[in-house]
Formats: C-alpha cells, structure tokens, sequence
C-alpha cells in the first residue's frame, strides 16, 4: 500500500521514496518496520483497554462537544500510521548514534505514555489519574516533536496531527474529570 499510494519501493535500496508536502524525501524499510510494530503495540494496547460501553464510562457527565464515539478510532488510525511514518522519518534523518538513540528513546516513551492513557482511564476508571498522564504526555509530545523537527522537518510536520488530537484529547479529559470529582470512587466498586 505504502508503495503504491504514497511512494514508490525502492527494493535494492532496503526504502520507500514517499511524497510528503511535495518533497521526495527516503524512508528506509527497516525502520519504517520497527516504528510501525512499536506504534502498532501502543494502539492495540490502547484499544483492549477501551471500555466505552462500560456502565461506567456511560453515566459519567460528558461536555456536548464531545465527538461521537465513531469519532475515536477514525481519528486515531491516521494519527498513528503518521506517528509511525514520523519515527521512521525522524530516525533515519538524525546524525550521530548518540542523538539517534536519544530520539529512540524519546519515541519509547512517548508510546508507553500513549499507551498507558486508556488503562488509567477506562480501566481504573481515574479521570483525575488520566489527566495526571496525558499532560505527561503532551510534554513528550513537545519534546519528539522538536526532536523529529531537527532530525526532519517532514517527521515533524506528519507529527503535528497528533499533538493537536491529544491536545483536543487533555481538554476532553480535563472537562470530563471537573464534571465527576468522585468518578474513581463511584467506578471502583
């Protein structure tokens, strides 16, 4: 799909030549394989924890603007193939072991962050807790994006997506939580 939608297989090279913004710019397979499974584990983690038909999720007081349950992973699937594609992009785009293992280490935490979101959420039903995580998470999502920006100005753009759902997502989540001060305490039983 990759190469025929948005590139072109480079199979001698071990990449895809892509169109981004216009620019041709080189994604090696390899890396592009990596950031994929590990962006693949943090949305299927997210995904087994979701529990938005529990009673719940159902009786807490939600603010109007919040999108139709549909909304989620219509948004989401794009997001986190961009996230993937900016990983690959950024990686291979860095100079210098040292800075590449920062920016690997950057995008493992950033995952585990995203990851961990929907567990707090859904599962020990914390909307106080969630918020706590998704400003954490919001900080590492300023700090990959400034890192794939240095490394690849197209890994930073394919980025900017995400940084505006989770930011959408920390409003959601702070009005949610202010609404049900005793959501913990009323889903714990």
């Amino acid at each position: 799909m990759l190469g025929q939608h948005a590139g072109v297989s480079d199979r001698a090279g071990g990449g895809y030549l892509t169109w981004v913004s216009g620019y041709v710019t080189w994604v090696s397979k390899w890396t592009l394989v990596r950031t994929s499974i590990a962006t693949a584990v943090a949305a299927g983690a997210g995904a087994v924890a979701t529990r938005p038909d529990s009673s719940w999720y159902l009786s807490l007081d939600k603010p109007a603007w919040q999108p139709p349950r549909s909304a989620f992973p219509a948004v989401w699937t794009p997001i986190y193939l961009l996230i993937a594609f900016a990983g690959a992009r950024a990686l291979d785009g860095t100079a210098g072991d040292d800075h590449r293992r920062r920016l690997r280490r950057a995008f493992g935490i950033n995952l585990l962050l995203n990851a961990a979101w929907t567990p707090l959420f859904f599962r020990v039903r914390s909307p106080g807790l969630a918020f706590a995580e998704i400003l954490a998470l919001d900080a590492s999502n300023v700090d990959l994006l400034r890192r794939a920006w240095h490394a690849d100005r197209s890994a930073g753009v394919a980025l900017l997506p995400y940084l505006t759902w989770t930011g959408f997502a920390t409003a959601l989540n702070a009005a949610i939580a202010a609404r049900n001060p005793s959501a913990q305490e009323a889903g714990s039983g």
